[in-house]
């Protein structure tokens, strides 16, 4: 029988009841009778590392609010809906997207190290039947005008190392392929995913990969992280962070500029600002796009030009990432 990887157990010590996380915390139970959304089909998945650098005792910590399911989600508003960005108008398979020029996102899976509460694609039908990539695989093939695959999800890294060498390994004998984008959160938990195994399977591949990571405040990173991403770096692989701004979380000059500090100090760069999707049940996260433009203008003024990310905003049937700008945006 083969060994459990060490990571694989590192991710069932993951919080995935609110009752044990708040106990974790020293937060009143009797508390979150007010504030808890005891019974979310979205249900809770936190890594232990990020609960480790929760404060305990405060409901308003920002890596709490991101991950423990409150009442607010139960709130409609008609501009929230399950599918804000329209995937399921864009599947050339049921783990296929084909939305930009030259490029794919092939969903390789519907699990992730944690679950965000305002992860746009909570609501996705995800394929639980097929769970081989041979549909994707010939598409792809098939069609010349694409040279990149985004692998995304839930989350590329949630698989295991043999499925996802072999994926890997199909799409690097696709010859207009050229490159191949990870986009991940996974490391922000349990940087002990990339081990040996990733390491080796990357280094053999002829193409291009682009290695895209997810964080959205400070208090995420560490130097584990630091040192786990610096195994990919030595590849020659590049590396990119994307954000989400979040109100009351990172909507905030200070973090937001230590945040990119912290993360081009180590060679990542700041690619994508997001301006929230609207996904039903999020909209206590949204910050107004007006604050988010003046939050782009200092950090225009504080830092480098390479540690500002591009401000944008998917809208649905656009040919790419709108770039939020005084003259194009939608506000409530």
């Amino acid at each position: 029988m083969s060994k459990i990887p060490y990571w694989r157990a590192i991710q069932k010590k993951s919080f995935t009841h609110w009752k044990t996380l708040l106990a974790y915390l020293e937060l009143p139970l009797e508390e979150a009778e007010k504030e808890v959304f005891i019974s979310p089909q979205f249900v809770l998945n936190l890594p232990y590392r990020l609960a480790q650098k929760m404060k305990k005792g405060d409901w308003k910590d920002p890596l709490l609010l991101q991950f423990l399911p409150l009442k607010k989600e139960l709130y409609d508003h008609p501009l929230f809906v399950s599918d804000p960005v329209l995937d399921s108008s864009f599947t050339k398979t049921s783990k296929l997207l084909h939305k930009y020029t030259g490029r794919a996102l092939l969903l390789c899976t519907s699990a992730c190290a944690m679950h965000c509460r305002y992860c746009f694609r909570q609501n996705f039908a995800y394929e639980k039947e097929a769970l081989d990539f041979n549909k994707e695989l010939e598409e792809l093939a098939q069609d010349p005008s694409l040279t990149e695959i985004i692998l995304s999800g839930g989350d590329p890294l949630s698989l295991s190392n043999v499925k996802l060498q072999y994926l890997l390994q199909e799409l690097n004998q696709i010859p207009h392929i050229q490159k191949i984008r990870f986009h991940t959160r996974f490391p922000i938990g349990i940087p002990e995913r990339i081990d040996t195994a990733l390491i080796s399977m990357l280094s053999c591949l002829d193409k291009q990969v682009i290695f895209v990571i997810h964080s959205n405040h400070p208090k995420e990173l560490d130097d584990d992280i630091f040192t786990a991403l610096k195994q990919i770096q030595k590849l020659g692989i590049p590396l990119l962070c994307q954000t989400v701004l979040l109100h009351q979380i990172n909507d905030d000059i200070e973090i937001l500029a230590d945040l990119f500090t912290m993360l081009s100090n180590q060679g990542i760069l700041p690619y994508y600002l997001h301006q929230l999707d609207r996904v039903k049940g999020t909209q206590h996260f949204e910050t107004p796009i007006e604050k988010g433009q003046e939050l782009i203008k200092q950090l225009s003024t504080r830092l480098p030009g390479y540690c500002v990310p591009k401000y944008v905003q998917e809208i649905p049937n656009r040919p790419n990432k709108t770039s939020i700008d005084l003259h194009s945006f939608q506000c409530l």
